[in-house]
């Protein structure tokens, strides 16, 4: 079995072989700097849901969990996120993200309320948190808020 390993690795050798663990990340290579790079602004075509139930939040060692409860207009809302809205200014202490999801693509009951809510979170550190007062989430018809 050692005779084995040994042939093994003998093939990946002492050289420039690209089998040698050694040679993975030695930091030979040129890097070159990527300058005057065009972004893309990422659009979310995702709608806002129909209400906010409620806004939670749970402290964790070095942050929250802001945990929002939506309530879209029909049952099978899925792909839901609390998305941060870039408008809010950071200096005035408010946070303000949308809540998006998306509709089903084919119609759907209506049902009760229970079976229409969807649940959407997102982790913030304590140093997102400097600053911070409110956080609001917004729908189409209300918005939630919790304050520190």
């Amino acid at each position: 079995m050692w005779g084995v390993l040994a042939l093994g690795l003998s093939g990946c050798g002492i050289g420039q072989s690209g089998l040698n663990p050694f040679n993975w990340f030695n930091g030979d290579e040129e890097n070159t700097a990527i300058e005057d790079v065009d972004t893309a602004a990422v659009i979310d075509d995702r709608p806002l849901v129909q209400s906010i139930v409620s806004v939670q939040t749970e402290r964790l060692p070095g942050g929250i969990i802001i945990r929002a409860t939506g309530l879209p207009p029909q049952q099978g809302w899925y792909d839901a996120q609390l998305v941060r809205e870039g408008g809010a200014a950071a200096g005035t202490g408010v946070v303000v993200y949308s809540f998006r999801a998306r509709p089903p693509e084919a119609a759907t009951r209506v049902s009760t309320q229970q079976s229409r809510e969807i649940v959407a979170g997102i982790y913030l550190s304590d140093l997102e948190l400097q600053g911070v007062r409110d956080i609001r989430v917004l729908g189409v018809e209300n918005v939630g808020t919790v304050r520190r």
